[in-house]
């Protein structure tokens, strides 16, 4: 068939053409924005999921929400060792950016601008001893107003975060909206910064403010939030973002198909279903593969055998790979033999056997390795922070992409 006219999207954050099986999330938050704006109290939202299952695809589906509600929004996405002063910067001035011409007092919107630029400008780096940084680590954040004194530019960045959120959230409560801020890989965020967001995040809902953050993380971000504040648990709202079910699944590779005048017969799509597994990263990855081999409609179970190769051989270059190579060579034996450890068998919703990949205690693994379970701490640590493996519970790690054990336990030693 035409592959221009190929409807399938794989890709890192690339909306599929049909966003199947997230109407409850979408539902849900739907209601979060009109609590607030009735003034009723809402906790902020967290994604948790694996790589491939569609956080940001959903993150940046919310943020179109907010946005069609009048909203001021902002996006970050969070990165390792960075601070977070400079990203909500930006962020909230992009908020109130979109929420200024509707404001009446174009003064007030410059004492927030200037409260912003003050507490961007607190984070800046210093050169020894306190002395003016170089101009190459200079930083502006692109506000004309002049930076305002004594708020929000204490440098204790949980009294600043507070203070400039509260602020954000006055000024679209001016005009009868709210605020919201994503923050995507938020796991990633420091362990200050992320104390700093929580006792925010506090504060804004004890005043009933309108302003709420959505998070999206791996399935440890609850772990890390808890870690910064006890109170985390209560504080917000947890979605676990999962694999899709098979009605959600084939909807996803139907509802496309059908626009262009294209079906599938049934077995096509059980064996479609059996190959992805329902992650919508991959479901989209073998729907283009196949279409593009596919010669007519309807696709065949033939077509799909056909294609499969091709799919698996860009996953495994494109999503496994690239992520394997990133890893050192300690690093892909602790990889190794959780793989060998984590393969259990399990059903999938179409009734056909599945190889998972389920968490392995890390003392199975120094075993495994006829390692101390210390001496193995350097390799674990380091491919956390990479972002390929989690600890859900402790004493216990997971691979953060959904078929990673499987690839590697067909890649040679």
């Amino acid at each position: 068939m035409d592959p221009v006219r190929n409807p399938y999207a794989p890709g890192a954050g690339q909306r599929p053409p049909e966003l199947a099986g997230r109407g409850r999330e979408l539902d849900v938050f739907d209601i979060v924005l009109e609590r607030i704006a009735r003034g009723r109290p809402e906790r902020s939202l967290m994604l948790t999921g694996l790589r491939g299952v569609g956080k940001t695809v959903l993150l940046n589906t919310l943020r179109s929400q907010a946005i069609s509600r009048l909203w001021g929004s902002g996006k970050i996405e969070a990165r390792p060792d960075q601070s977070l002063r400079r990203p909500i910067a930006a962020a909230l001035h992009m908020a109130v950016r979109e929420l200024a011409p509707r404001h009446r007092a174009p003064d007030r919107i410059d004492a927030f601008l200037g409260v912003l630029k003050a507490f961007a400008q607190r984070g800046a780096p210093t050169g020894r001893g306190g002395a003016a940084p170089k101009l190459r680590d200079r930083w502006q954040p692109g506000i004309d107003v002049p930076a305002v004194s004594g708020r929000a530019d204490s440098g204790d960045i949980e009294i600043d975060l507070v203070e400039l959120l509260t602020d954000a959230a006055s000024v679209a409560s001016d005009v009868g909206t709210g605020v919201a801020v994503f923050i995507d890989e938020m796991q990633d965020v420091g362990p200050e910064d992320v104390s700093a967001l929580c006792a925010a995040c506090h504060e804004l809902s004890q005043l009933g403010a309108p302003l709420i953050v959505v998070g999206a993380g791996l399935p440890h971000l609850p772990a890390v939030l808890s870690a910064a504040k006890s109170y985390s648990e209560r504080l917000f709202r947890y979605q676990r973002i999962d694999r899709l079910d098979r009605i959600a699944a084939d909807r996803a590779l139907c509802a496309p198909a059908e626009r262009e005048d294209v079906e599938y017969e049934a077995k096509a799509l059980d064996l479609l279903y059996e190959k992805s597994g329902g992650y919508p990263y991959f479901v989209q990855a073998y729907g283009k593969a196949t279409w593009d081999h596919a010669p007519r409609s309807p696709i065949t179970p033939a077509d799909v055998r056909v294609a499969a190769p091709e799919a698996e051989a860009e996953l495994a270059v494109g999503f496994f790979g690239s992520r394997f190579e990133r890893a050192t060579p300690a690093e892909r034996e602790y990889m190794r033999a959780m793989a060998t450890l984590s393969l259990v068998e399990g059903e999938t919703d179409g009734g056909r056997r599945d190889d998972m990949d389920a968490a392995v205690p890390t003392a199975e693994i120094a075993r495994a390795l006829g390692r101390k379970p210390a001496s193995l701490s350097p390799a674990r640590d380091a491919l956390i922070k990479k972002g390929l493996i989690y600890s859900g519970e402790r004493g216990t790690v997971a691979f953060t992409v959904p078929h990673f054990g499987r690839y590697l336990r067909t890649q040679p030693a």
